[in-house]
């Protein structure tokens, strides 16, 4: 059978994490041949499975692909999870592609190897596509969520905040990360920090491991360079908060549920 009979779902992505959606949103599915025809000599790669269909990806490259192309995020805000899931996991290994096209050792050319993720020089070298382990944590103190707006995508008529997240350092663990990063951010000290699920977030390779934890001292000092404002927040006076879909939100809705049940 060739890859125009082929039943699959397309992942056609271009730009920074752009991606093609049909005229209702969805991720287009059936056999190439009814597809649009620009798409039929695209270099199609199979990357996963869903559902009994086999997902297939290609790279439009790094310029603007143009008109009826959206951020992934329009998936998870659709309540997609697995189609942002599997658009996320194509876009990872695409932009591992573009990223390492030559070897950071020795400069040479490198080239995917066949039965894995990763690419390898004639040397030998041998790079896997990166994954970025990211806290993310809410706080609680008595009937109370801490929340911040982030500088990175503050807007001052409608600002968002969210919980307090950071990157992983070398040699501390996950539970040492919610401490250090609540106190850079904040300036104040967390306990009874305990693990909730995990995500992938491909903006552009973070895993994001969610936590709860309690507020245990200190005053809030704001890290300017991180976050606009912070502050802790009753559950009936909330400001705006992130999408449905989101670990962030998952965490938001965790805490508002035990405050509310008495149990802050």
């Amino acid at each position: 059978m060739g890859l125009c009979d082929q039943e699959g779902i397309w992942f056609v992505i271009g730009g920074e994490h752009r991606l093609w959606l049909d005229g209702e949103g969805h991720l287009p599915t059936g056999p190439l041949s009814q597809l649009p025809p620009a798409w039929r000599s695209l270099p199609f790669e199979r990357f996963d499975e869903w559902q009994g269909r086999a997902c297939f990806m290609t790279d439009l490259g790094e310029a603007d692909p143009g008109d009826g192309y959206v951020s992934l995020r329009a998936l998870m805000e659709a309540g997609d999870d697995e189609g942002f899931r599997l658009a996320g996991r194509a876009w990872q290994l695409l932009n591992f592609r573009r990223t390492h096209r030559f070897c950071g050792q020795c400069a040479a050319p490198m080239q995917p190897l066949e039965r894995e993720w990763a690419v390898r020089c004639a040397s030998g070298h041998v790079a896997y596509p990166r994954i970025s382990p990211c806290i993310i944590v809410a706080v609680r103190r008595e009937g109370k969520i801490l929340l911040g707006a982030h500088l990175r995508h503050y807007r001052h008529e409608d600002p968002m905040y969210t919980v307090l997240a950071g990157f992983a350092e070398a040699g501390e663990n996950l539970e040492q990360c919610v401490a250090r990063e609540v106190f850079e951010e904040s300036g104040i000290r967390v306990g009874n920090i305990r693990y909730v699920a995990s995500q992938p977030w491909p903006f552009p390779h973070s895993l994001m491991m969610g936590f709860l934890a309690d507020y245990e001292g200190g005053e809030l000092k704001v890290q300017e360079d991180e976050l606009v404002a912070a502050g802790f927040f009753e559950p009936d006076a909330l400001p705006r908060l992130p999408p449905h879909g989101t670990i962030a939100r998952r965490l938001i809705e965790l805490t508002l549920e035990a405050i509310r049940r008495g149990h802050a």
